[in-house]
């Protein structure tokens, strides 16, 4: 049996199409962006608002992992460089 036809824990993606679990390993999505279209794919059929309030969630993190500005990249370089720094490494 393939692992895409099990779900452990709920029946909520049995009804689609295709598993957001198989969409996502098969394009290869980083991990937020997984998250966020599986909480998309299943908000109506388990976690309603809260679900739509994660994928926003896990969206914010893509926006600030990839579009934050230069000066906050440097914040982060700079933070790192610190704990490197305080950690002798």
């Amino acid at each position: 049996m393939s692992a895409y036809k099990k779900q452990v824990g709920g029946n909520h993606y049995r009804n689609m199409v295709v598993q957001p679990s198989e969409f996502i390993n098969k394009n290869r999505l980083p991990f937020a962006e997984g998250s966020a279209i599986k909480y998309i794919c299943r908000h109506a059929a388990k976690g309603k608002e809260e679900d739509i309030k994660k994928a926003i969630h896990y969206l914010e993190m893509i926006l600030e992992r990839d579009y934050s500005t230069t000066e906050e990249k440097e914040s982060w370089t700079k933070g790192y460089k610190k704990w490197k720094n305080d950690n002798d490494i």
